[in-house]
């Protein structure tokens, strides 16, 4: 069942993302090459959270260790933080979440550990903008195909290919609510957008084949392929005047596009 959230719902959401925003801030500032590993970030990111009043949201959600999913280069999602220091040239996608008064934010960024190849470089930039056209195409009166259409479509323009096996989510009370947001398929197909609907969109972009596999720990997914992976998500509220980002942006530069 899709829900509806209250104005004062909203509100409280408003902060969870506040606080997510926060924690990835938090988290992408430790970020050293050679020094630093992911479960420091992790260990940030949680103490950010608890310290603004919330709980992490993914900690032993489905039993996962970690308060953040930390994904390095091919790693596609679900990364369990641990010993593994960031090296120069690697790529790392954070994602958290944060549950705050009963309420869930959720947000990922992808970030350059030290400099990075171009290759590197136009795969973030390409999944990053796929975000933000999905984002423009949340609109109430549209659908949920509208969103998944606009990213799938600007990723393959780009020579690159989504995951089809994950896809983003609606959220709220729940840390997965419907409806599924894909990040491939038909425009004007799927859901019909309301006003105070909150949804997560979440481009996750491979460098090659769409295909993924799940590693022996039931957890950390990977490209198929070996290449490099990239994902973004915001929480977005639908409204009677256009999309808003309820998680903020980590790079000020892009929080006018919100």
């Amino acid at each position: 069942m899709i829900t509806i959230k209250s104005p004062q719902e909203i509100e409280i959401m408003r902060l969870a993302g506040g606080i997510v925003h926060a924690a990835l801030d938090a988290m992408a500032k430790a970020i050293a090459p050679g020094k630093v590993t992911t479960a420091d970030l992790d260990a940030i990111g949680e103490e950010t959270i608890r310290k603004a009043g919330a709980t992490p949201s993914f900690k032993g959600y489905r039993d996962f260790p970690g308060s953040a999913c930390i994904s390095v280069n091919e790693e596609v999602v679900h990364g369990i933080p641990g010993p593994r220091v960031l090296q120069p040239g690697d790529i790392v996608s954070l994602d958290i979440g944060a549950n705050f008064e009963g309420f869930h934010g959720d947000s990922a960024w992808t970030y350059p550990v030290g400099e990075i190849s171009e290759e590197a470089k136009r795969l973030l930039n390409v999944t990053k903008e796929s975000l933000f056209q999905g984002i423009g195409q949340a609109r109430e009166g549209k659908r949920v195909g509208d969103i998944s259409h606009a990213v799938q479509n600007y990723v393959r323009r780009n020579g690159y290919s989504v995951v089809e096996d994950l896809v983003g989510h609606g959220i709220g009370r729940n840390l997965h609510e419907e409806p599924s947001v894909p990040n491939f398929g038909k425009a004007g197909a799927g859901p019909l957008l309301r006003a105070g609907m909150t949804i997560c969109i979440e481009p996750m972009v491979n460098q090659g084949k769409y295909k993924v596999r799940c590693l022996d720990d039931h957890w950390t997914t990977v490209t198929q392929d070996g290449k490099l992976s990239a994902h973004f998500e915001h929480t977005v509220l639908i409204t009677k005047d256009g999309p808003q980002i309820l998680t903020g942006s980590p790079i000020k530069s892009e929080a006018s596009a919100s």
